[in-house]
C-alpha cells in the first residue's frame, strides 16, 4: 500500500472509504497509516493489516452513491415543481454561495453538487487554521448570500471534556472563522453561515454566530450534508421562514449531525419573464 490508495477498514465493517495520507513506523516497526475520509469528513489513524484496497474506480460510486444521487434529484424535482405552481410566468434567483474547505478533493465534490443543483457557489482551498485570516476578504471580494466554512474535525480523546474546544481538530478555527465572517455581517438572515466538520464542537461554533453547524451528537457527517442545507436556504423564498425539520430530513445525517437555527430563505422571485430569453 501506498499514499494515495483508496482503503476501508475490516475491524469497522468496511463502512467508509479512506485514502492513506501518510505511512510511518511506529515504536514497533510496524506500518502505521493516516486515512481521510472521501465521502465523510474524518481523519483516522490505522495499522495496514486493517486495511483492504479499494479500486480507484469506485471511488465516485461511494460519494454519489444511488442514495446521494436520489437527494440531489428530490431536491430538483421538489423545487421544479413548487416553482412551476408559483412563478408560472415568472423567473427568480437563488443564493450566492462561497466555500471555504480545507480539503480540496471534498471541496470538488461539493462544487460539482452545487453545479448539479443550479446553485452559484464559488469553492476555496483554505487550511482549516488559516480561514479566519482570509474569510473577511473573500466575502468583501465575493458578496455572497451563504457562507460554507468546512474540511476537516474531529475529537482527539473522548475521555477528556467534550465542552473544551482544545479537546478537538479544528473546532477552534471553525469557531475563528465565523467570528471574523460576523465582523463582515452580523445579521443572520443577511449572511448565511455552515460551519463545521466530523465531530465539531456544534454548540461552540453556533455561539460564535453560525446560522447552522456539526456536529449536535458528535457524530461523522457525509462531505454534502452542508450542500444539501444550502440547497434548502438557496431555494427558499426571502420572505420565508425555512421549517426545520424539512432542512434537516433531506440531510444525509439528519439532525444527530447537523442543526440550527430558524433561518429565511435567499430565493428571490421576479416577475415578468423575459421574452428574449
Amino acid at each position: 500500500m501506498k499514499i494515495g490508495d483508496l482503503v476501508v477498514r475490516k475491524s469497522h465493517g468496511k463502512d467508509v472509504l479512506f485514502r492513506i495520507i501518510d505511512i510511518s513506523q511506529n515504536k514497533n516497526d510496524k506500518k502505521q497509516v493516516v486515512l481521510k475520509g472521501i465521502d465523510f469528513r474524518l481523519m483516522a489513524d490505522s495499522s495496514v493489516n486493517d486495511l483492504e484496497m479499494v479500486g480507484q474506480e469506485n471511488f465516485r460510486q461511494y460519494v454519489f452513491s444511488r442514495q446521494i444521487e436520489s437527494l440531489l434529484t428530490r431536491a430538483r424535482r421538489n423545487r421544479s415543481d413548487k416553482q412551476k405552481k408559483n412563478y408560472r410566468n415568472g423567473f427568480g434567483r437563488p443564493g450566492k454561495v462561497l466555500h471555504l474547505d480545507g480539503d480540496g478533493e471534498y471541496l470538488k465534490i461539493c462544487l460539482e453538487a452545487y453545479k448539479k443543483l443550479d446553485i452559484e457557489a464559488v469553492g476555496k482551498v483554505v487550511a482549516e487554521s488559516d480561514q479566519h485570516k482570509v474569510v473577511g476578504e473573500l466575502l468583501k471580494e465575493h458578496s455572497p448570500d451563504i457562507l460554507v466554512i468546512t474540511g476537516h474535525d474531529s475529537i482527539l480523546n473522548s475521555n477528556y471534556n467534550i465542552k473544551d474546544l482544545n479537546n478537538y481538530r479544528n473546532s477552534r478555527n471553525f469557531v475563528k472563522a465565523v467570528l471574523e465572517a460576523r465582523k463582515y455581517e452580523n445579521a443572520m438572515d443577511e449572511l448565511v453561515i455552515f460551519a463545521g466538520a466530523c465531530q465539531s464542537n456544534y454548540e461552540a461554533i453556533l455561539s460564535a454566530g453560525a446560522n447552522f453547524a456539526s456536529s449536535p451528537n458528535r457524530i461523522l457527517i457525509h462531505c454534502l450534508d452542508p450542500v444539501l442545507i444550502v440547497e434548502k436556504i438557496a431555494y427558499t423564498r426571502i420572505d420565508k421562514v425555512m421549517p426545520l425539520e424539512e432542512v434537516f430530513q433531506n440531510t444525509i445525517t439528519g439532525i444527530k449531525g447537523v442543526g440550527g437555527f430558524e433561518t429565511r430563505g435567499k430565493y428571490r422571485s421576479g416577475l415578468p419573464k423575459s421574452l428574449y430569453e
